[in-house]
Protein backbone atom coordinates (compact mmCIF):
# COMPACT_ATOMS: atom_id res chain seq x y z
CA UNK A 1 0.00 0.00 0.00
CA UNK A 2 1.00 3.50 -1.00
CA UNK A 3 0.98 6.42 1.39
CA UNK A 4 -2.03 7.75 0.12
CA UNK A 5 -4.30 4.24 0.63
CA UNK A 6 -2.66 4.68 4.21
CA UNK A 7 -3.72 7.88 4.69
CA UNK A 8 -7.08 7.42 3.15
CA UNK A 9 -7.21 4.20 5.96
CA UNK A 10 -6.10 6.81 8.90
CA UNK A 11 -9.11 9.71 7.92
CA UNK A 12 -11.38 6.56 7.78
CA UNK A 13 -10.19 5.50 11.07
CA UNK A 14 -10.50 9.10 12.75
CA UNK A 15 -13.94 9.76 11.41
CA UNK A 16 -15.00 7.23 13.82
CA UNK A 17 -14.44 9.67 16.78
CA UNK A 18 -16.92 12.47 15.26
CA UNK A 19 -19.32 13.59 18.20
CA UNK A 20 -17.33 11.66 20.76
CA UNK A 21 -13.37 13.92 20.28
CA UNK A 22 -15.08 17.34 20.76
CA UNK A 23 -12.76 20.01 21.23
CA UNK A 24 -9.96 17.99 20.43
CA UNK A 25 -9.68 16.74 16.77
CA UNK A 26 -10.40 13.66 14.72
CA UNK A 27 -7.12 11.39 14.14
CA UNK A 28 -6.57 8.24 12.98
CA UNK A 29 -3.34 5.93 12.66
CA UNK A 30 -2.19 3.14 10.92
CA UNK A 31 1.48 1.01 11.66
CA UNK A 32 2.80 -0.42 8.59
CA UNK A 33 6.03 -2.72 7.86
CA UNK A 34 7.08 -4.09 4.34
CA UNK A 35 3.45 -3.08 2.97
CA UNK A 36 1.47 -4.65 5.29
CA UNK A 37 -1.05 -3.13 8.45
CA UNK A 38 0.38 -4.63 11.46
CA UNK A 39 -2.14 -1.73 13.80
CA UNK A 40 -4.42 0.40 13.74
CA UNK A 41 -5.95 2.93 16.33
CA UNK A 42 -8.02 6.10 16.31
CA UNK A 43 -8.76 8.52 18.75
CA UNK A 44 -12.12 7.28 20.35
CA UNK A 45 -13.54 10.06 22.83
CA UNK A 46 -11.94 13.05 24.59
CA UNK A 47 -9.57 12.38 27.25
CA UNK A 48 -8.78 8.98 26.00
CA UNK A 49 -5.70 7.85 24.11
CA UNK A 50 -4.57 9.69 20.83
CA UNK A 51 -4.72 7.91 17.56
CA UNK A 52 -1.20 6.98 17.81
CA UNK A 53 -1.26 5.62 21.56
CA UNK A 54 -3.98 3.53 20.85
CA UNK A 55 -2.88 2.23 17.53
CA UNK A 56 0.25 1.37 19.65
CA UNK A 57 -1.52 -0.49 22.23
CA UNK A 58 -3.16 -2.63 19.50
CA UNK A 59 0.05 -3.81 18.54
CA UNK A 60 -0.13 -6.41 21.20
CA UNK A 61 3.66 -6.54 21.94
CA UNK A 62 4.52 -6.90 18.41
CA UNK A 63 8.15 -4.57 17.97
CA UNK A 64 7.62 -1.37 16.22
CA UNK A 65 11.50 -0.71 15.56
CA UNK A 66 11.84 0.16 12.29
CA UNK A 67 8.00 0.31 11.36
CA UNK A 68 6.23 3.13 9.82
CA UNK A 69 3.72 4.91 11.61
CA UNK A 70 0.78 7.01 9.48
CA UNK A 71 -1.55 9.62 10.90
CA UNK A 72 -3.52 12.29 9.58
CA UNK A 73 -2.35 14.92 12.18
CA UNK A 74 1.06 15.92 13.68
CA UNK A 75 1.48 13.94 16.52
CA UNK A 76 1.22 15.85 19.96
CA UNK A 77 4.24 17.12 21.61
CA UNK A 78 2.64 18.33 25.34
CA UNK A 79 1.45 16.98 27.87
CA UNK A 80 -2.39 17.92 27.94
CA UNK A 81 -4.57 14.95 29.33
CA UNK A 82 -2.46 12.14 27.62
CA UNK A 83 1.12 12.62 27.16
CA UNK A 84 3.08 13.79 24.55
CA UNK A 85 2.53 10.92 21.12
CA UNK A 86 5.63 12.18 20.33
CA UNK A 87 8.01 10.46 23.11
CA UNK A 88 6.34 7.24 22.42
CA UNK A 89 6.54 6.87 18.94
CA UNK A 90 10.35 7.79 19.52
CA UNK A 91 10.35 5.23 22.40
CA UNK A 92 9.04 2.60 19.69
CA UNK A 93 11.88 3.50 16.86
CA UNK A 94 9.76 4.15 14.66
CA UNK A 95 11.71 4.50 11.00
CA UNK A 96 8.98 6.52 9.31
CA UNK A 97 6.17 8.62 10.16
CA UNK A 98 4.11 9.99 7.34
CA UNK A 99 1.75 12.93 8.45
CA UNK A 100 -1.44 14.18 6.92
CA UNK A 101 -1.24 17.60 7.83
CA UNK A 102 0.77 19.96 10.47
CA UNK A 103 -1.09 21.01 13.77
CA UNK A 104 -2.42 24.12 13.68
CA UNK A 105 -2.32 24.02 17.82
CA UNK A 106 0.60 26.65 18.52
CA UNK A 107 1.58 23.80 21.15
CA UNK A 108 2.62 21.75 18.90
CA UNK A 109 2.49 23.36 15.33
CA UNK A 110 5.79 21.96 13.45
CA UNK A 111 7.00 20.82 17.19
CA UNK A 112 6.19 17.48 16.38
CA UNK A 113 8.04 17.03 13.24
CA UNK A 114 10.96 18.77 14.67
CA UNK A 115 11.03 16.45 17.69
CA UNK A 116 11.17 13.17 15.33
CA UNK A 117 13.57 14.32 13.19
CA UNK A 118 16.12 15.09 15.65
CA UNK A 119 15.43 11.64 16.69
CA UNK A 120 16.73 10.16 13.27
CA UNK A 121 13.28 9.61 12.34
CA UNK A 122 12.12 10.12 8.84
CA UNK A 123 9.52 12.49 8.34
CA UNK A 124 6.80 13.06 5.21
CA UNK A 125 4.08 15.63 5.73
CA UNK A 126 1.13 17.03 3.51
CA UNK A 127 0.05 13.73 2.22
CA UNK A 128 -3.90 14.41 1.54
CA UNK A 129 -3.79 17.20 3.26
CA UNK A 130 -6.53 18.95 2.06
CA UNK A 131 -8.85 16.01 2.68
CA UNK A 132 -6.94 15.81 6.50
CA UNK A 133 -7.52 19.70 6.50
CA UNK A 134 -11.49 19.11 5.25
CA UNK A 135 -11.60 16.67 8.15
CA UNK A 136 -10.66 18.21 11.21
CA UNK A 137 -12.00 22.23 9.20
CA UNK A 138 -14.07 22.57 12.80
CA UNK A 139 -10.72 22.33 15.08
CA UNK A 140 -8.90 24.50 12.41
CA UNK A 141 -11.10 27.46 12.77
CA UNK A 142 -11.74 27.14 16.55
CA UNK A 143 -7.91 26.94 17.60
CA UNK A 144 -6.43 30.00 15.38
CA UNK A 145 -9.74 32.24 15.81
CA UNK A 146 -10.97 30.92 18.68
CA UNK A 147 -14.44 31.60 17.54
CA UNK A 148 -17.09 28.46 16.61
CA UNK A 149 -17.41 27.13 13.46
CA UNK A 150 -21.21 28.15 12.11
CA UNK A 151 -22.32 25.81 9.27
CA UNK A 152 -25.93 26.29 7.33
CA UNK A 153 -27.89 23.17 6.95
CA UNK A 154 -30.52 23.78 4.24
CA UNK A 155 -33.02 21.62 2.31
CA UNK A 156 -34.56 23.04 -0.65
CA UNK A 157 -36.21 22.80 -4.20
CA UNK A 158 -34.25 23.28 -7.46
CA UNK A 159 -35.69 26.86 -7.36
CA UNK A 160 -34.24 27.71 -3.67
CA UNK A 161 -37.69 27.27 -1.91
CA UNK A 162 -37.40 25.76 1.67
CA UNK A 163 -41.20 25.81 2.73
CA UNK A 164 -44.80 26.61 0.95
CA UNK A 165 -45.71 30.32 2.38
CA UNK A 166 -47.61 28.06 4.97
CA UNK A 167 -44.33 27.12 6.11
CA UNK A 168 -44.83 23.00 5.19
CA UNK A 169 -41.31 21.58 4.33
CA UNK A 170 -41.88 18.30 5.74
CA UNK A 171 -40.61 16.25 3.54
CA UNK A 172 -38.48 18.60 0.45
CA UNK A 173 -35.64 15.78 0.21
CA UNK A 174 -36.19 12.38 0.03
CA UNK A 175 -35.34 9.85 2.98
CA UNK A 176 -31.96 8.96 1.40
CA UNK A 177 -30.77 12.90 2.08
CA UNK A 178 -32.68 13.07 5.21
CA UNK A 179 -30.42 10.39 6.24
CA UNK A 180 -27.06 12.09 5.15
CA UNK A 181 -28.62 15.04 7.05
CA UNK A 182 -28.81 13.12 10.56
CA UNK A 183 -25.27 11.72 10.10
CA UNK A 184 -24.07 15.76 9.77
CA UNK A 185 -26.04 16.57 12.82
CA UNK A 186 -23.99 14.21 14.94
CA UNK A 187 -20.78 16.20 13.92
CA UNK A 188 -21.43 19.61 15.60
CA UNK A 189 -22.20 20.21 19.26
CA UNK A 190 -25.12 22.31 18.90
CA UNK A 191 -28.41 22.54 15.97
CA UNK A 192 -29.71 26.23 16.82
CA UNK A 193 -33.52 27.24 15.33
CA UNK A 194 -35.23 30.78 15.43
CA UNK A 195 -38.74 31.06 17.02
CA UNK A 196 -40.59 30.50 13.64
CA UNK A 197 -39.01 27.21 13.00
CA UNK A 198 -39.49 25.98 16.11
CA UNK A 199 -43.21 26.86 16.51
CA UNK A 200 -44.10 25.87 12.71
CA UNK A 201 -42.49 22.83 12.56
CA UNK A 202 -41.97 21.60 16.50
CA UNK A 203 -38.77 19.72 15.47
CA UNK A 204 -37.00 17.40 17.81
CA UNK A 205 -33.73 18.27 16.32
CA UNK A 206 -32.08 14.98 18.03
CA UNK A 207 -30.15 12.57 16.20
CA UNK A 208 -33.25 10.02 15.75
CA UNK A 209 -32.39 6.78 16.12
CA UNK A 210 -28.58 7.23 15.53
CA UNK A 211 -25.89 6.44 18.43
CA UNK A 212 -24.15 9.55 19.63
CA UNK A 213 -24.34 12.05 22.18
CA UNK A 214 -26.97 14.62 21.21
CA UNK A 215 -26.24 18.00 20.44
CA UNK A 216 -27.26 21.20 22.26
CA UNK A 217 -30.63 22.54 20.76
CA UNK A 218 -30.39 26.63 20.81
CA UNK A 219 -33.39 28.35 20.34
CA UNK A 220 -33.76 31.54 19.97
CA UNK A 221 -36.90 33.53 21.83
CA UNK A 222 -36.05 36.51 22.43
CA UNK A 223 -39.13 37.77 24.49
CA UNK A 224 -39.99 33.70 25.64
CA UNK A 225 -43.04 33.67 24.12
CA UNK A 226 -43.01 29.89 22.50
CA UNK A 227 -45.37 27.62 23.67
CA UNK A 228 -44.51 24.76 26.41
CA UNK A 229 -46.23 22.10 24.55
CA UNK A 230 -43.42 22.06 22.27
CA UNK A 231 -41.47 18.92 21.97
CA UNK A 232 -37.99 20.31 22.77
CA UNK A 233 -39.31 21.71 26.38
CA UNK A 234 -41.11 17.94 27.49
CA UNK A 235 -39.13 15.33 26.05
CA UNK A 236 -36.48 13.20 27.56
CA UNK A 237 -33.32 15.29 26.16
CA UNK A 238 -35.30 18.55 27.55
CA UNK A 239 -32.05 19.20 29.71
CA UNK A 240 -30.16 19.81 26.26
CA UNK A 241 -31.84 22.92 25.23
CA UNK A 242 -30.68 25.79 25.68
CA UNK A 243 -33.72 28.98 25.17
CA UNK A 244 -31.72 32.18 24.18
CA UNK A 245 -33.79 35.35 25.64
CA UNK A 246 -33.21 39.11 25.66
CA UNK A 247 -30.81 39.81 28.75
CA UNK A 248 -33.51 42.67 29.60
CA UNK A 249 -36.17 40.55 30.19
CA UNK A 250 -38.18 40.70 33.34
CA UNK A 251 -38.44 37.18 35.63
CA UNK A 252 -41.86 34.91 34.89
CA UNK A 253 -42.87 32.27 35.84
CA UNK A 254 -42.16 30.23 32.73
CA UNK A 255 -38.96 30.89 32.57
CA UNK A 256 -38.81 29.45 36.04
CA UNK A 257 -40.54 26.64 35.05
CA UNK A 258 -38.64 26.03 32.09
CA UNK A 259 -34.98 26.24 34.59
CA UNK A 260 -37.02 24.28 37.33
CA UNK A 261 -37.29 21.47 33.99
CA UNK A 262 -33.83 21.21 33.49
CA UNK A 263 -33.50 23.77 30.45
CA UNK A 264 -30.49 26.58 29.99
CA UNK A 265 -31.83 30.47 29.69
CA UNK A 266 -28.78 31.94 28.00
CA UNK A 267 -29.39 36.16 28.60
CA UNK A 268 -27.66 37.84 25.35
CA UNK A 269 -28.02 41.69 24.17
CA UNK A 270 -30.67 42.10 21.79
CA UNK A 271 -30.08 44.64 18.96
CA UNK A 272 -33.25 45.87 16.75
CA UNK A 273 -35.16 43.54 19.32
CA UNK A 274 -32.82 40.51 17.31
CA UNK A 275 -30.54 38.95 19.43
CA UNK A 276 -27.03 39.86 18.78
CA UNK A 277 -25.41 36.92 17.05
CA UNK A 278 -21.83 38.04 18.02
CA UNK A 279 -22.79 37.89 21.58
CA UNK A 280 -24.07 34.66 21.11
CA UNK A 281 -21.87 32.71 19.72
CA UNK A 282 -19.05 33.39 21.96
CA UNK A 283 -21.31 33.20 25.01
CA UNK A 284 -22.63 29.93 23.68
CA UNK A 285 -18.90 29.06 23.58
CA UNK A 286 -17.55 29.93 26.73
CA UNK A 287 -20.28 28.91 28.44
CA UNK A 288 -21.12 25.72 27.02
CA UNK A 289 -17.77 24.78 25.00
CA UNK A 290 -20.05 25.15 21.88
CA UNK A 291 -17.43 24.93 19.03
CA UNK A 292 -19.33 23.56 16.27
CA UNK A 293 -23.50 25.30 15.43
CA UNK A 294 -25.74 24.18 12.67
CA UNK A 295 -28.09 26.52 11.93
CA UNK A 296 -31.26 24.68 10.55
CA UNK A 297 -33.72 27.49 10.15
CA UNK A 298 -35.65 29.11 9.57
CA UNK A 299 -35.16 32.07 6.45
CA UNK A 300 -34.80 35.02 8.88
CA UNK A 301 -32.40 33.41 10.93
CA UNK A 302 -30.09 32.44 8.43
CA UNK A 303 -29.95 35.60 6.81
CA UNK A 304 -29.21 37.42 9.92
CA UNK A 305 -26.07 34.94 10.29
CA UNK A 306 -25.64 35.79 6.52
CA UNK A 307 -25.55 39.41 6.78
CA UNK A 308 -23.46 39.83 9.71
CA UNK A 309 -20.62 37.04 8.35
CA UNK A 310 -21.12 34.86 11.00
CA UNK A 311 -20.84 31.80 9.07
CA UNK A 312 -18.12 29.40 7.44
CA UNK A 313 -19.66 26.68 5.78
CA UNK A 314 -23.18 25.87 4.00
CA UNK A 315 -24.78 22.07 3.37
CA UNK A 316 -27.38 22.52 0.34
CA UNK A 317 -29.64 19.33 0.31
CA UNK A 318 -31.57 20.26 -3.30
CA UNK A 319 -34.48 18.44 -4.49
CA UNK A 320 -35.49 17.93 -8.04
CA UNK A 321 -38.84 19.89 -7.42
CA UNK A 322 -39.62 23.53 -8.23
CA UNK A 323 -41.74 25.08 -5.50
CA UNK A 324 -43.46 28.91 -6.84
CA UNK A 325 -44.00 31.49 -4.46
CA UNK A 326 -41.89 29.01 -1.78
CA UNK A 327 -40.20 30.92 1.11
CA UNK A 328 -36.45 31.32 0.18
CA UNK A 329 -33.50 30.11 2.94
CA UNK A 330 -32.42 34.05 2.72
CA UNK A 331 -36.06 35.85 2.80
CA UNK A 332 -34.82 38.53 5.14
CA UNK A 333 -31.42 39.76 3.48
CA UNK A 334 -31.74 41.43 0.41
CA UNK A 335 -28.93 43.37 -1.78
CA UNK A 336 -28.99 46.42 -4.08
CA UNK A 337 -26.19 44.95 -6.71
CA UNK A 338 -25.13 41.64 -7.98
CA UNK A 339 -21.67 42.30 -7.31
CA UNK A 340 -22.50 42.35 -3.64
CA UNK A 341 -23.45 38.77 -4.20
CA UNK A 342 -22.01 35.78 -1.49
CA UNK A 343 -19.65 33.91 -2.88
CA UNK A 344 -18.83 30.71 -1.91
CA UNK A 345 -16.04 28.00 -2.53
CA UNK A 346 -17.87 25.14 -3.91
CA UNK A 347 -16.09 21.88 -2.60
CA UNK A 348 -18.58 18.95 -2.96
CA UNK A 349 -21.06 18.35 -5.32
CA UNK A 350 -22.56 14.83 -5.29
CA UNK A 351 -25.85 13.16 -5.75
CA UNK A 352 -27.69 11.12 -3.25
CA UNK A 353 -30.61 9.49 -5.02
CA UNK A 354 -32.48 11.68 -6.49
CA UNK A 355 -30.93 14.66 -5.15
CA UNK A 356 -28.06 16.82 -4.77
CA UNK A 357 -26.05 18.06 -1.96
CA UNK A 358 -23.59 20.82 -2.48
CA UNK A 359 -20.82 22.04 0.30
CA UNK A 360 -19.73 25.32 0.25
CA UNK A 361 -17.44 27.58 1.94
CA UNK A 362 -17.17 31.00 3.15
CA UNK A 363 -13.91 32.42 1.01
CA UNK A 364 -12.79 33.73 4.52
CA UNK A 365 -12.55 30.32 5.70
CA UNK A 366 -11.60 28.86 2.84
CA UNK A 367 -8.44 30.48 3.03
CA UNK A 368 -8.30 30.18 7.34
CA UNK A 369 -8.51 26.41 6.92
CA UNK A 370 -6.88 25.65 3.54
Amino acid sequence: MNSTELMKRAIELAKLGANYVHPNPRVGAVIVRNDEIISEGYHKYFGAPHAEIDAIENAKGVDLEGATLVVNLEPCVHYGKTPPCVDAIIEKKFAKVIIGMIDPNPLVSGLGVKKLQDAGIEVEVGVLEKECKWLNRFFIKTITTGKPYVMFKIAQTLNGAIATREYESKWITSPETRERALILRREVDAILVGRNTALKDNPALTLHQLEGKTPWRVILDSNLSLPLELQIFIDEIRRRTIVVVDQKLPPSRKRENLTLAGMKILEVPTENGLISLPSLIERLKEDFQINVIMVEGGSQTLSSFLEAGLWDEIQFFISPKILPGGLNAFEGYTIPQLSEATELEILFVEPIGKDLHIVGVNNNTFKQVF
